[in-house]
């Protein structure tokens, strides 16, 4: 970790921040651009590049070009106002004004996420015309209840001949106790499955998304080509999507993000700073 290199580094650029490379709009030529006060507060904070890099998971290279507002080197758009706001929660600046003024000089639109309460309003309806295992065994049950009194009234009702009043009457546990093959057996109930997934409708593609060493951008799309969800998934959090025809998924930080698809462990994502483009159907999982 080279702390005198960032510590000279950023000396310069507080120097060389009255000539910004971004363009200011007419009226608002005293207005500090993007990249100006993300370096002012990360200096403010007592952070070095280094360290926000390794708190946000974005490369020092890129940190450097959005403090000199070189936004090119992001990749895109989308990619661009995700590290603008890792970069502003870790030195503590306000990202959703950071993010507001790159949309009004860049031209782009804020993102809209999927309403998740609509999401499973949809799912809800379309299982509930689905029969349960729960339901399945009710049945059951009292079929096999009705089985074994029927059995036992025709029983005692045969047992009734007109010598019978000689021989003696069978004890209470005696009558209440049937043999094996009078009873029909229950079936067993299902093992509890140990996967995290597994439970998934085989008709469906179902993908959890496990941030379990680090944070990573995430866009999901359903088989209409519907967002599911857009936005940065931090370390510890989950997100799992179902559709009936295919998940459509990018991942910004590839090593952070652990699969579950259609109830297998797929491990990582891919490599460490890797962004991947992968696509999942109902079935054995395998990334398109």
């Amino acid at each position: 970790m080279t702390i005198g290199k960032s510590s000279h580094r950023d000396n310069r650029r507080s120097s060389d921040a009255s000539s910004p490379a971004e363009p200011r709009p007419a009226g608002q030529d005293h207005t500090p651009t993007i990249g100006r006060i993300l370096a002012e507060a990360r200096l403010a904070a007592g952070l070095t590049v280094d360290e926000v890099s390794t708190d946000t998971r974005v490369r020092v290279p890129i940190v450097h070009a959005i403090e000199e507002d070189d936004f090119s080197r992001c990749g895109g758009d989308f990619y661009a106002r995700g590290h603008i706001r890792s970069l502003a929660r870790a030195v503590g600046a306000d990202g959703e004004a950071l993010l507001a003024r790159y949309d009004e000089i860049h031209g782009t639109e804020p993102v809209r996420l999927a309403p998740v309460a609509t999401l499973d309003a949809k799912r809800i309806r379309a299982d509930r015309g689905r029969p349960t295992w729960t339901t399945a065994m009710l049945v059951a049950i009292v079929a096999v209840v009705v089985l074994i009194g029927f059995n036992l009234v025709s029983g005692k009702a045969g047992k009734a001949p007109v010598g019978a009043a000689s021989s003696p009457l069978p004890s209470a546990s005696a009558s209440a106790s049937t043999s094996p093959s009078d009873t029909p057996a229950q079936p067993p109930a299902p093992a509890p499955s140990v996967a995290p997934i597994a439970a998934a409708p085989a008709d469906k593609v179902t993908v959890k998304l496990v941030a379990d060493s680090g944070a990573s951008w995430v866009s999901a799309l359903d088989g209409d080509g519907k967002s599911l969800f857009q936005n940065n998934l931090d370390q510890g959090q989950d997100q799992t999507f179902t559709d009936p025809k295919q998940i459509k998924l990018v991942i910004g930080n590839a090593a952070a993000v652990h699969l579950y698809v259609n109830g297998k462990d797929l491990g990582p994502a891919g490599k460490d700073g890797q962004v991947v483009h992968l696509t999942y159907t109902p079935g054995d999982p395998q990334a398109g």
